[in-house]
C-alpha cells in the first residue's frame, strides 16, 4: 500500500512539475509493486502440492516470476531512456522544488523497503529481484533529488533528461545479471553454487561406484534444485546403502530432489555417451 500510494504521488508531482526524472522514478516504483506482487504469487504457487498433470507442482512459477521481473525492469528503463532523448530535442521547464521533496521521500521509502529484502536476496532470485528493484529506485530517487537541486540553482533543464539517461543505464546494467540468471534457470542450466564436475567426481569416489554418466542438475524453483544420474556399481547395493548415498549427496551439495539409477558393471546403457541427453 505504501509503495502504491507513493507511485501515485510521484505521478501527480511529475506531471505537475514536468519532470521526466520524477515520472521515471514513478515507473520504477510501479515495477517494484508488480515485482512484489509477482514474488508473493510465486511464493504461494510453489507451495502447491504436485498433481497428476503437474508432477513437480508449481515450483517453476518462481522462475517465471523472476524472468518477468527482469524483463519489466528493462522495459521501463528503455521507455524512460527513449523519452529522455526526446526531451533533449524539445526542452521542458521543470519545477525543481517539488522534484526535490518527492525524490527525498523516495529515497526513504525505497531504501527502507530494500533493506527489508536484503537478507534473503542471496538465496532466492525473487528476493534478489525485489531487492534490485527497490535499491535501484532508491538510487534513482537520490539522483533525481540531486538533479532537482542543480536545476533549482542553475536553471539548466536539460539536466532532467540527462539524469534519467544515466540512471536508466545504471539500472539496465545491474539488471542484465538478474536476467541472465533467470534465463539460465528457465533453460535448466546448472544452478549457481553447484559445480557439476565436482559432483561427478564426488559420486565416482564413493565406494563401489565404477563410473558416473547421464548426470543432470537443474533448478525446480528459485530455491530448490534437482539432480539425476546413472552410477555404475560393481554390485547392486542394499536399500540402506542407496539411502546413505542419497543423504550424503544432499549434505555435500545444495540439492533437494535426488534420483539415482544404479547400473550393474558391464551392462550397456543407451545414455552413457556424453553427447546423449
Amino acid at each position: 500500500m505504501l509503495q502504491t500510494a507513493f507511485v501515485l504521488s510521484e505521478v501527480v508531482v511529475g506531471l505537475a512539475s514536468s519532470s521526466l526524472a520524477v515520472i521515471a522514478d514513478a515507473g520504477h516504483n510501479l515495477s517494484d509493486v508488480l515485482a512484489l506482487v509477482l514474488a508473493w504469487v510465486a511464493t504461494r504457487l510453489v507451495k502447491r502440492r504436485a498433481s497428476k498433470g503437474r508432477t513437480y507442482g508449481w515450483k517453476s512459477a518462481s522462475i517465471l516470476a523472476a524472468l518477468v521481473n527482469a524483463l519489466s525492469l528493462i522495459f521501463v528503463n528503455g521507455a524512460v531512456a527513449w523519452e529522455a532523448l526526446g526531451r533533449f530535442r524539445n526542452p521542458t521547464h521543470v519545477a525543481a522544488l517539488p522534484v526535490i521533496v518527492v525524490s527525498l521521500a523516495g529515497v526513504l521509502v525505497n531504501g527502507v523497503s530494500a533493506w527489508l529484502f536484503a537478507r534473503g536476496s542471496k538465496a532466492d532470485i525473487n528476493a534478489r529481484a525485489a531487492f534490485l528493484h527497490l535499491a535501484s529506485d532508491a538510487a534513482v530517487a537520490a539522483g533525481v533529488a540531486v538533479t532537482g537541486v542543480l536545476i533549482y540553482f542553475t536553471g539548466l533543464t536539460w539536466l532532467d533528461p540527462a539524469a534519467s539517461l544515466i540512471v536508466s543505464a545504471l539500472v539496465l546494467l545491474s539488471t542484465l545479471s538478474l536476467l541472465r540468471r533467470a534465463v539460465d534457470l528457465a533453460m535448466h542450466a546448472v544452478p549457481p553454487g553447484i559445480d557439476e564436475e565436482k559432483m561427478r567426481d564426488w559420486l565416482a569416489s564413493r565406494s563401489g561406484i565404477v563410473a558416473v554418466h547421464d548426470l543432470h542438475v537443474w533448478a525446480m524453483s528459485t530455491t530448490e534444485n534437482a539432480m539425476t544420474a546413472h552410477v555404475v556399481m560393481r554390485r547392486m547395493p542394499m536399500g540402506a546403502d542407496a539411502c546413505e548415498l542419497d543423504a550424503a549427496l544432499r549434505k555435500a551439495f545444495p540439492v533437494h530432489h535426488v534420483t539415482i539409477q544404479i547400473d550393474p558393471e558391464g551392462s550397456a546403457c543407451a545414455l552413457e555417451p556424453d553427447y546423449v541427453m
